[in-house]
């Protein structure tokens, strides 16, 4: 009772939001308040806000939506937004960003266990993004985060156990680098563009806190198999950009020996030795075809968030106008003194016929 208006729409809205987030449907808004309201109604969309107490009357109503037990495999962003609702730290934009981004994810694989990932690690997102909240946001963008977080939760590897959230923190700057691999890992990737070292980081992350002995060996190969990767590209292929070297000997290490049981170091020298500078280009090439394949949705979703912000944009100045034209020729109002709805009563105005 002795709360005033703001308290009682913070109340209110709080109502809402951590009942069911976004889930909510058909919401609509109705403005009951008495006659009087419009003689104190001026020219801008929040000016209702300036009003006295007694001439504020709203009704707002929706359907709660249902929460999906499931992954609609026709339509999985909207069943991803669905579960995410209610997920906590995470922003609304945030939520925004990474459900097309799995939702793309998940249509478009055929690994079974890549959905089963994106099902069992959805819940992860909130340990992630506690991570990912104290990134710069001007270096290190809400887009790039989004990015990061998707490549960790498709991954099977991926579970945020303890070992795994350090190794991220680490890999962020977050936490001094370990000396024997992400100092030697930064150091040797310097000149890789932004996108690939998010890559480079989903691939990495996943591999530790495995228990398995053979996974820790591999990881210190990876680190320690950079630099001997990188001269021997270099050599093969003098004339490429060293931002395309780190690439490709990061993508080769990764494909080969991060995986226990694929090479070993030695047969992983002698493999990338015995390629030609041809077969080295094919394969950054292809490397380089998903990047741009990945660039192309990522622009053609912004496209399309851009003009579904112009569309709410054109239904905020109807709604306004609708709004304004509805105050000015009710027939119903809320009378406070009655508590009912009763018809506006217009005064009848007597015209005299020239005699």
């Amino acid at each position: 009772r002795d709360f005033n208006d703001d308290q009682h729409m913070w109340i209110a809205g709080s109502m809402f939001q951590f009942s069911a987030g976004e889930g909510w449907e058909n919401l609509l808004g109705f403005d009951v308040s008495p006659e009087s309201a419009k003689d104190a109604l001026e020219s801008g969309p929040l000016d209702f806000m300036k009003r006295g107490k007694e001439n504020n009357y709203y009704v707002v109503q929706a359907t709660r939506g249902v929460q999906a037990d499931v992954i609609d495999e026709a339509d999985p962003e909207s069943s991803l937004k669905s579960k995410m609702w209610m997920l906590p730290t995470i922003e609304d934009r945030d939520k925004q960003l990474v459900a097309p981004r799995l939702g793309r994810v998940y249509k478009s694989t055929e690994d079974g266990e890549v959905k089963e990932a994106i099902s069992e690690n959805l819940n992860k997102l909130p340990v992630v993004y506690e991570a990912l909240t104290k990134m710069d946001q001007f270096s290190f963008t809400f887009q790039m985060q989004s990015q990061l977080a998707t490549d960790l939760i498709v991954n099977p590897f991926f579970d945020a156990n303890d070992e795994q959230m350090n190794a991220l923190k680490q890999g962020l700057g977050l936490r001094t680098p370990s000396p024997e691999f992400w100092q030697p890992i930064g150091e040797q990737t310097g000149a890789m563009n932004i996108d690939d070292k998010i890559n480079l980081l989903a691939y990495l992350v996943p591999r530790f806190g495995t228990g398995d002995a053979e996974q820790d060996k591999a990881l210190k190969n990876v680190a320690s198999g950079l630099k001997p990767t990188f001269a021997l590209i270099r050599s093969k292929c003098p004339s490429m950009e060293e931002s395309d070297v780190q690439l490709l000997g990061t993508e080769l290490l990764s494909a080969e020996i991060l995986v226990p049981g694929r090479s070993t170091l030695d047969e992983f020298a002698a493999w990338i030795s015995a390629m030609t500078p041809a077969e080295m280009e094919e394969v950054l090439a292809n490397r380089k075809t998903i990047t741009s394949e990945a660039k192309s949705e990522l622009d053609a979703y912004k496209q399309q968030v851009e003009e579904d912000k112009k569309k709410r944009e054109e239904l905020r100045k109807q709604y306004e106008e609708q709004v304004q034209k509805a105050r000015e020729e009710r027939s119903m109002a809320f009378n406070p003194a009655s508590g009912k709805f009763q018809e506006i009563k217009k005064e009848a105005k007597e015209t005299t016929a020239s005699k």
